[in-house]
């Protein structure tokens, strides 16, 4: 799973091909390697509105994503998707996230309705961080199966992309990289293997930047490198 976000105060609960590249013109560039210093891209870079980020567990998605926000020159709003209930551990790391982020950022918990959150909190001024779509994922599948509403998740993930494109502002959303392990015997791990890979794939599709995260270092899939 993804590191959960975490509220730094109160929390809110709210209802619910490819263009030439800038430099090498129609010529498509190799990846950067994996050194965590991509090269800059000097007078074409130009202002991100839309970043993903992947990677696996502690693989440093949280910190790059809060660090784009620190310096991105807007307010910041954290959208943060996990549902603590009883597990101790889950509290803890929610606690250690609290205490990292500056005080002056809003936090609003919205394990569902991700769409509905971002569309209230979004202005021209803002960054909204997503941390997690993994957890919001998850809690979706889940209720679908306490609810027997197994279109739950497919509405949700098609409001968010009917959303994203236009949405006022920067989103930068984060996100695991689940496909790289063996295929889980579980029926329902399945559907959520299946559910993140289709998330995953789309949203890279709609964003501007994809980041994908190995051992903290940035490795940028597709757009402008961060500086």
């Amino acid at each position: 799973m993804a590191d959960p976000a975490a509220p730094d105060h109160d929390p809110v609960t709210l209802a619910g091909g490819k263009s030439p590249h800038p430099v090498t013109g129609g010529k498509t560039p190799l990846p950067a390697p994996l050194t965590g210093r991509t090269p800059a891209i000097g007078a074409a870079v130009s202002r991100i509105r839309t970043t993903l980020i992947l990677g696996g567990a502690r693989s440093g998605k949280s910190r790059l994503a809060e660090n784009l926000a620190r310096t991105g020159g807007r307010s910041v709003a954290v959208v943060a998707t996990a549902r603590v209930g009883e597990d101790a551990e889950m509290a803890e790391r929610i606690r250690l996230h609290r205490l990292a982020r500056p005080g002056d950022w809003l936090t609003v918990e919205e394990p569902w309705h991700l769409a509905a959150a971002m569309e209230q909190l979004a202005t021209p001024g803002r960054t909204i961080v997503v941390d997690c779509l993994t957890l919001w994922i998850t809690n979706l599948l889940l209720r679908e199966e306490q609810e027997s509403d197994h279109g739950l998740f497919s509405r949700e993930l098609a409001a968010l992309t009917r959303l994203l494109p236009g949405l006022p502002g920067e989103s930068i959303l984060v996100t695991n990289e689940t496909g790289m392990g063996i295929t889980p015997m579980g029926e329902l791990t399945r559907r959520f293997v299946d559910a993140t890979g289709r998330t995953n794939q789309e949203l890279a599709q709609l964003c501007e930047r994809v980041i994908l995260m190995v051992a903290g270092l940035p490795w940028t899939l597709k757009g402008i490198p961060p500086s």
